[in-house]
């Protein structure tokens, strides 16, 4: 064995021994945290390499955070957990921004207010990262399915056969219940029968409906821009994708927790679309009243109005699909232009869900992150109990709470080691 290699084995015993489990950003993040304390950390991940739902990210470009004050960023997150808004007072956006900075990564900020690396992309930036952690000593160990806890003890299943790592502290870092072919499926729940867990529900997804054939042949995978979606008195503008079943994008996520909680409650949710927010109703009514009587109603959304194919197409088909007879008279028009209701009785599920809302649940962790049940056992990430929409909270969240959860650790050691010591 080269003497270095021996050198750095011999002193890696000696050191406090953290086990990692989930190679996300917060099982990263975690165990960067952790190394830079002095601490031997080993991250162990089921897939064949890490940070996979990390990558999916990046390619819609790998919004990091966002550049909007702290007050408004932290309302984002439900439930508003005090440990969750903590954890990113502690470890804010400018803080994740410096450090991907720091990885040769520079940032800019978009015209919405998100942050993203200048490649738009998480690969050059994951690349960084894991060369960081090699040169601080993290090993990282992969196809490593993890199958219970003997108190700090994890027990995994390998292509090998089943093994155990013995640490000093825990860290579980094993992602929600979305994308579960990323590796993700919650199915950690199960080996946690003591933890109380809210269930899994898909959060920054979308919502199914009932388009007609001709509907769904023609316009399934078009998008619909810069239009405002409205539920419940809230309204969010941006974009949105008509898919074969249904709609989705990003106004639509940023509803769909409250677009969930009524289809749960009442069995069905009506959300309306702005296809043209720039426009006041009056300006709307008075450029449709202004068109010949010959015109087709779609040239006249057309010529007056300006809407894609796409959206003259939803107009025509509500008002086909509606009980009560549509005139096509400007003022029938222009209701269904500035507030077109759709009514969706389900959200797609978690398969093509962005992320989850649901997880362990906060009473079951101390002001630690630790796991009340498990002593020297924390969680961070997604497996525990919050959402927030796209834009750059839910990364923001994971690396956040991962580094609340690693300095806790080392705090929870030193501690543990002072009551051994004695006075």
């Amino acid at each position: 064995m080269p003497l270095d290699i021996a050198r750095w084995r011999a002193q890696k015993a000696g050191m406090t021994r953290i086990s990692v489990v989930g190679a996300g950003p917060a099982g990263l993040i975690a165990a960067e945290a952790l190394a830079q304390a002095g601490a031997a950390v080993t991250v162990f991940d089921r897939m064949p390499s890490v940070g996979r739902k990390f990558l999916m990210a990046g390619r819609g470009g790998l919004n990091l955070t966002h550049a909007e004050p702290l007050d408004t960023f932290l309302a984002q997150y439900r439930p508003q957990a005090p440990r969750l808004l903590d954890a990113v007072r502690a470890f804010p956006p400018a803080a994740l921004v410096a450090w991907c900075e720091a990885l040769g990564e520079p940032t800019f900020v978009g015209s919405s207010g998100r942050v993203f690396p200048r490649s738009l992309k998480a690969s050059p930036l994951l690349r960084g990262w894991l060369g960081r952690l090699g040169a601080l000593g993290v090993e990282i160990r992969t196809r490593h399915r993890w199958i219970g806890l003997d108190g700090t003890t994890a027990r995994f299943a390998t292509p090998e056969g089943e093994t155990a790592q013995h640490a000093d502290a825990v860290i579980l870092a094993l992602g929600g219940a979305s994308w579960p072919r990323l590796g993700s499926d919650g199915g950690w729940a199960s080996l946690l029968p003591d933890i109380p867990v809210t269930p899994f529900a898909p959060s920054n997804v979308g919502f199914a409906l009932d388009w007609s054939e001709r509907l769904r042949a023609q316009h399934a995978g078009a998008p619909l821009k810069r239009i405002a979606v409205s539920f419940a008195g809230r309204t969010v503008r941006g974009e949105a994708v008509l898919t074969a079943t249904g709609i989705e994008g990003g106004a639509v996520y940023a509803l769909s927790a409250p677009l969930r909680e009524a289809i749960a409650r009442d069995g069905a949710a009506t959300f309306t679309l702005d296809l043209r927010p720039d426009l006041p109703m009056d300006q709307v009514r008075h450029r449709l009243g202004m068109r010949g009587r010959g015109e087709t109603v779609s040239a006249m959304l057309r010529k007056a109005l300006g809407l894609a194919p796409v959206a003259i197409a939803l107009v025509q088909e509500t008002r086909h699909a509606s009980s009560r007879h549509r005139s096509g008279a400007p003022d029938d028009l222009a209701t269904l232009v500035k507030a077109l209701p759709l009514t969706t009785h389900a959200a797609q599920g978690l398969a093509r869900a962005i992320s989850s809302a649901g997880g362990i649940a906060w009473e079951a962790l101390d002001d630690r992150f630790m796991l009340r049940a498990h002593p020297g056992v924390f969680a961070c990430g997604e497996m525990l109990d919050w959402e927030a929409p796209t834009g750059g909270y839910l990364l923001q969240a994971c690396f956040a709470t991962g580094v609340a959860a690693a300095r806790s650790v080392m705090s929870w050691l030193g501690a543990a080691s002072e009551a051994r010591m004695g006075p």
